[in-house]
């Protein structure tokens, strides 16, 4: 046997007989496992420790607080790409050159419109006051019925296609969402107008000619779309791999994506944050606040992450970007609270020997309400630019012709039972 530091040994202490598995990419190969140990399974609940997938889509070390897209730190695709073009990088492995953006950008821009009869008649199918997020995810589910040929999921040109619409559509989709549960009449797309300012402009037109947006306003939500444009294996992009694992086509999969990012386990964060700022209430309430949480009363929401044990680097950035949307729109009074709350966070070894850092939630939040968005909007903010990842991951898993996801259960119910007439139950379960 081998005393290659990179390999595991597994040794079944039933038989005697051991495997050694070779460390790969980090991980080890289930199939090794399978040879010594056959119908074992390998319990793991949340599979926090399963890797499902190989993905060459996003990098991270929570250890360090790395994310790179394609092998891109974020911070270098936040400070100077477009969100169009991290899209791009998401879906094709590369950023584009000058020609190739060009058709991209024409390509998405010539997507926006909803079909005519959807438009009109599937918004007035619900109810006036639904949540945005779930006329969302029914609106993306429902336009695979009208693209019959994007189940033809093993053609790469209409699997691209089918991305191009859907990348243009969802921001159509999501104004619409949010313009009907709030009575205003729907606003058709400017296709004159840039992806993030033509997606405003769907949210915030009401009777001018044209929708000008302030720069830094653009600048900051381009900022976020990119940072919220994927993190590897999460819920919802898990919910997209597996439902696309099956075949089905990318409306199909991402509505099912959209779904899982619509629990407040995932996708509402960001609004936690804001209700705990605003129940601290004032500026010197902050640190009998901080005191209650370290005496277990109370939950710290926007600080730490399932992935990060250091600051997410998401976090600096949109920090940033909040100081220069309030300097257009005027502060938040919920900032001050917020800033003496990170400061004091911080400087406090309760919260530093639990890695609890601010993560990309705390300010988001903040930014989204300065600029005009409910909070009901918030997880659909997300959705948007999370559809770029996920249909990299859905079209990533199709090009490996991966198996159908069929994972393994523990059975701890009852042995064999033989059944019992109705007559002959007793009148009361045990």
């Amino acid at each position: 046997m081998s005393n290659s530091v990179e390999s595991i040994t597994v040794t079944d202490n039933r038989t005697g007989n051991s495997v050694e598995i070779p460390i790969q990419s980090g991980g080890v190969s289930s199939t090794e496992w399978a040879k010594l140990l056959g119908n074992i399974w390998y319990y793991d609940p949340g599979l926090g420790q399963t890797a499902m997938v190989e993905s060459s889509i996003a990098e991270i070390n929570g250890e360090e607080g790395i994310l790179r897209y394609r092998g891109y730190p974020i911070e270098q695709l936040a400070e100077n790409a477009t969100y169009l073009e991290v899209a791009y990088l998401l879906i094709n492995g590369e950023l584009p050159n000058k020609k190739q953006y060009q058709q991209w950008e024409l390509d998405i821009t010539h997507h926006t419109y909803l079909h005519e009869n959807f438009r009109r008649r599937f918004f007035e199918s619900f109810h006036y006051d639904a949540h945005p997020m779930g006329i969302l995810i029914s609106t993306i589910a429902a336009l695979s019925t009208f693209y019959p040929e994007a189940k033809n999921v093993d053609d790469p040109q209409i699997r691209m296609r089918h991305i191009n619409r859907l990348i243009a559509k969802i921001p159509t989709a999501a104004a619409g969402a949010q313009r009907f549960s709030s009575g205003l009449p729907l606003v058709f797309p400017d296709n004159d107008l840039d992806y993030i300012t033509n997606f405003l402009s769907m949210m915030f037109k009401i009777a001018e000619p044209r929708y000008e947006c302030d720069p830094v306003i653009k600048q900051a939500l381009e900022k976020l779309f990119i940072l919220h444009a994927d993190h590897g294996q999460n819920c919802s992009t898990f919910a997209a791999r597996v439902v696309g694992s099956a075949q089905t086509d990318p409306y199909s999969s991402v509505a099912a994506a959209t779904a899982a990012l619509y629990g407040p386990l995932h996708g509402g964060a960001n609004e936690a944050v804001l209700k705990m700022l605003a129940g601290i209430g004032s500026y010197d309430q902050v640190e009998g606040f901080i005191e209650s949480v370290k005496g277990g009363q109370g939950r710290l929401m926007g600080f730490g992450h399932r992935v990060y044990k250091n600051y997410d680097p998401r976090a600096r950035i949109i920090k940033k970007a909040a100081d220069q949307v309030f300097e257009v729109t005027g502060k938040n009074h919920l900032l001050d609270i917020a800033l003496k709350l990170e400061e004091h966070a911080l400087a406090d070894e309760y919260f530093i020997s639990r890695n609890l850092y601010p993560n990309v939630d705390f300010y988001s939040g903040l930014i989204y309400e300065a600029l005009g968005f409910d909070p009901d909007m918030f997880t659909v903010l997300f959705a948007i630019p999370r559809t770029a990842g996920w249909l990299a991951h859905w079209n990533e898993a199709r090009e490996q012709q991966g198996r159908i996801m069929r994972p393994r259960q523990l059975y701890t119910g009852e042995g064999k039972r033989d059944f019992v007439p109705l007559s002959k139950r007793p009148k009361s379960p045990k």
